[in-house]
């Protein structure tokens, strides 16, 4: 016993409760989860089934290593017996016997071995304590002296198994992985080794008692600690080794199976990695191989890629079924001195109709029975000759210019070097010699004079030699040989587009036209198609088209509701007495035309000279082409956009030399599946292609196999070439969703501007082109539009890789 002998026995404490069948099962159930947190905890630290193997002889080790420490035989035998016996003893009464200071407090988790039941059961078994006022302190030492005093108390408070016990020294002893100091502090607390239940134990053993209490007890806790804590590190060398018992076998040391563990952390961390890895790069695969499986089961994309197929062919009666009649002012981008009237009121007017005439003979084209003789190389041969010659022409302006230049550089310098002598001469000798000097200045300047009338003539010469060439161009006579002649068939003249209906020569035409009214605007016509287009081929047979001062007709693609987000295609504009054809393009930014394949068109680009400054007003003189087709840009005429001009037949594709020629035909190609916008212009009638003519004389045939599809490969090189799409200056997304439009405008805001520049006879008597048209003179009786028809083609769908 640690108390003396005359210590009075403590009072019985009566007997607790028995536990419910739901606190047994709850209580176990506590049990089994502990034990699982220790078990799991344990074989993380060791890595392995090796120490699950060697739980149950680590349990018992701490059994025994809790017991020997204490000097206990009694707790010894009731600490290794069966645990099953432990599992009844949780929840049933067990011995707390005397000696050690608390053999039995070993299952306790808290800081002290006396636990608030202890207190509870204090409190009820002694009324003399009920009614003291110590503190917990005082009521706790009291518990323990009991304790010690009375080696056969039995008490009937429920406490933790001993597997339980065992599981949570354990588990904590694992947790602090070979800190000596953190382990001497788990052992203390849970062991209830203070200095003074350890002096206790000496003062039974040794009966001198020599030495101090106090002192004695902590060196001999100290000791006694450290003996635990070996103990320790054999049990959990043990447990390490897998419960083999190999005997002897070292324990590893804690930084060697910390770095094996590491390492085979980091092993499966990079297999794992790799497995991903690999997994992914499958996964893939397998995507990619499906893919492409997919991609050549269902074979490349459908795209507009095929042959033209005809989609609208306007002519005759039916013309009108494919537009409708816009009544009302113009807009107030174009306002036109005119008023647009309704379908009914135009054909009241006569400004509206369809006529059939005979063809003259001086207006019928030559028609081959076995073939045209000029073939698609013939048309494209032509178009690189006169691109050469135009190329050999521009060379050699520049190269005249550049000679003039030094000629007046080099004149300049005689001068200089004459008036310096002239100078020294007149301070030598103001008499003779400077009269020797002006004859040498006179016969200098004769042979200057010479030299330019010699190089002026050879300039007039080069311009007829040019001129020459030109016109054998146009006319085609470098074509065909005599000999290639005389082996064909005379060719039939036929109209170019007859009536298939009539067996004479006749043509029909839509005619379009205006008339004056009192209050001074003309009436016109302004036709607005059914049909949206975001491609297509487009093309315009004309006899007769608007021309003089005034005068401002157009064929154009646009979207009016949404200009200018969506664009605007000028086919065929002309203005006052305009006579080359110019196509136009006009849209929001980023859309520029500097990207052009040379040797791709045969025209030019328009150009923007004198644009005043925005600020200052001030023009700027710079030359510059108009190539970019956004609508506001600073360095251009407002909406002047980016315009083509023909070059080929210059001055004879538009106007009034147009209708001396009887018309032509105009063709437009808007592909954005093969990125460009191309325009060309063929006149006269004669000069059109024959796939192209082909192509108008058999759009309106019922048999659809007896059409021929145009193919614009065969027409030669355009005048006007615009890229558009992926891969150049332009998306193909500013052109879209547009319909076309055919209308008749007077004055406005291109012509009007233009008047006093492009008529300047009719500005002498009529300050405005609006008070020119309100006279109503007879140059307006050829503003009409005569047109024999207007055909849309569109590619067909075919599957077709990009």
């Amino acid at each position: 016993s640690l108390l003396s002998s005359n210590s009075a026995p403590p009072p019985q404490p009566a007997a607790a409760p028995a536990a419910t069948e739901e606190e047994q099962l709850l209580f176990q159930q506590q049990q089994q989860q502990q034990l699982l947190s220790a078990r799991h905890l344990t074989e993380q630290q060791g890595g392995g089934n090796g120490l699950m193997m060697s739980i149950e002889e680590m349990e018992r080790g701490a059994k025994r290593l809790i017991c020997d420490n204490i000097g206990d035989s009694d707790s010894v035998n009731n600490l290794l017996k069966d645990d099953d016996d432990d599992e009844e003893d949780s929840m049933s009464s067990y011995s707390i016997h005397g000696g050690g200071g608390g053999s039995g407090e070993g299952y306790s988790n808290n800081d002290d071995a006396v636990t608030d039941d202890d207190l509870k059961y204090l409190s009820t078994s002694s009324t003399s304590q009920q009614q003291s006022q110590e503190d917990d302190k005082t009521k706790k030492t009291v518990v323990i002296q009991e304790r010690q005093s009375s080696g056969t108390t039995t008490s009937r408070l429920r406490r933790p198994s001993t597997r339980r016990m065992v599981d949570e020294i354990g588990n904590q002893l694992l947790e602090a992985q070979g800190n000596a100091r953190l382990e001497h502090d788990i052992l203390r607390k849970s062991l209830n080794l203070d200095a003074g239940n350890i002096a206790a134990l000496m003062m039974q053993q040794d009966d001198d008692g020599n030495e101090d209490e106090e002192d004695a007890g902590e060196k001999e806790t100290e000791r006694v600690l450290e003996r635990i804590h070996e103990s320790t590190r054999k049990l959990r060398a043990a447990s390490f080794d897998g419960g083999s018992g190999g005997g002897g076998n070292q324990p590893p040391e804690i930084e060697k199976e910390e770095l094996l563990d590491y390492e085979q952390h980091r092993k499966r961390m990079v297999r794992q990695v790799l497995t991903m890895v690999g997994v992914t790069a499958i996964l893939i695969l397998l995507v990619c191989v499906a893919l492409a499986l997919g991609t050549i089961a269902v074979g490349p994309p459908r795209q507009p890629v095929g042959a033209y197929k005809i989609i609208e062919a306007q002519v005759g009666q039916d013309f009108w079924q494919y537009y409708d009649f816009y009544a009302g002012k113009d807009s107030a981008g174009s306002n036109g001195y005119i008023m647009y009237v309704s379908e009914q009121k135009a054909r009241e007017e006569g400004i509206v109709n369809v006529v059939t005439e005979m063809v003259a003979v001086g207006d019928m084209i030559e028609i081959y029975e076995d073939g045209d003789p000029r073939k698609e190389e013939d048309w494209l041969a032509e178009d690189l000759a006169f691109l050469d010659e135009l190329k050999r022409k521009n060379l050699e302006e520049e190269e005249a210019l550049e000679k003039e230049e030094a000629e007046e550089e080099e004149a300049d310098e005689k001068k200089k070097k004459h008036d310096k002598n002239k100078k020294k001469t007149d301070t030598i000798d103001s008499s003779g010699t400077a009269t020797a000097n002006d004859k040498t200045d006179q016969a200098e300047d004769s042979v200057t004079e010479e030299k330019k009338a010699t190089r002026l003539l050879e300039e007039v010469e080069l311009q007829q030699e040019q001129q020459q060439a030109r016109q054998q161009l146009v006319s085609g006579s470098s074509v065909t040989s005599p000999e290639i002649s005389d082996k064909r068939k005379p060719p039939k003249l036929e109209p170019f587009n007859p009536d298939q209906t009539s067996d004479v020569p006749e043509e029909t035409f839509v005619v379009i036209s205006s008339t004056p009214t009192p209050e001074g605007p003309r009436n016109s016509v302004r036709l607005e198609g059914r049909r949206r287009f975001n491609r297509g081929l487009f093309i315009i047979d004309l006899r007769h088209m608007p021309a003089g001062c005034g005068t401002w007709p157009a064929f154009w693609l646009t979207d009016e509701a949404n200009w200018p987000v969506n664009g605007e295609i000028d086919i065929v504009e002309g203005v006052n007495y305009q006579d080359t054809a110019k196509t136009a393009l006009h849209s929001t930014r980023v859309c520029r035309m500097d990207d052009v394949p040379e040797g791709s068109k045969t025209g030019t680009w328009d150009t923007a000279v004198g644009i005043p400054d925005r600020k200052t007003g001030i023009p700027d003189m710079t030359f510059r082409y108009a190539q970019d087709c956004f609508v506001y840009d600073p360095h251009q005429w407002i909406n002047q956009g980016c315009v083509a001009s023909d070059l080929k037949l210059e001055g004879r594709s538009l106007g009034v030399p147009l209708n001396q020629n009887g018309g032509g035909v105009y063709a437009l190609e808007w592909d954005p599946v093969y990125k460009h916008i191309k325009t060309w212009v063929f006149s006269p009638h004669g000069r059109v292609p024959s796939n192209l003519r082909d192509a108008l004389r058999t759009a309106t045939n019922e048999d659809e196999s007896t059409r021929v599809a145009p193919d614009t490969n065969q027409w030669g090189l355009p005048y006007g070439h615009f890229p558009i799409g992926d891969g150049t200056n332009c998306p193909a997304g500013h052109f879209r969703n547009m319909r076309l439009v055919i209308n008749l405008a007077f004055c406005g805001s291109v012509a009007g501007n233009r008047y006093f520049m492009d008529c300047p006879k009719q500005f002498k008597k009529f300050k405005t082109c609006n008070e020119w048209v309100e006279s109503d003179p007879d140059e307006l009786k050829e503003a009409y539009w005569k047109i024999r028809g207007v055909y849309v083609y569109e590619r067909e769908w075919q599957k077709q890789w990009s």
